[in-house]
């Protein structure tokens, strides 16, 4: 299993900010993070389960680069 963090997301959303990242992953339709970390502030999730997000709730989204290295 492969994880990712906030960082990651944005990236993975095109290069959205960490503002715009955190306000998607609060959506009740994200998938639920794996574990937090860092004394509880960072979290963290499978990256499987945020492709299958993006895929099905944001079909027309530019993907991050480390997509095409995949």
């Amino acid at each position: 299993m492969r994880l990712v963090a906030l960082s990651d997301i944005a990236d993975m959303l095109g290069g959205v900010s960490r503002t715009r990242a955190t306000e998607i992953t609060n959506r009740p339709t994200f998938p639920t993070p794996i574990d937090t970390v860092a004394s509880g502030k960072v979290r963290v999730w499978d990256r499987t389960a945020v492709d299958a997000w993006i895929r099905q709730y944001r079909p027309n989204q530019p993907r991050g680069a480390d997509d095409e290295e995949r």
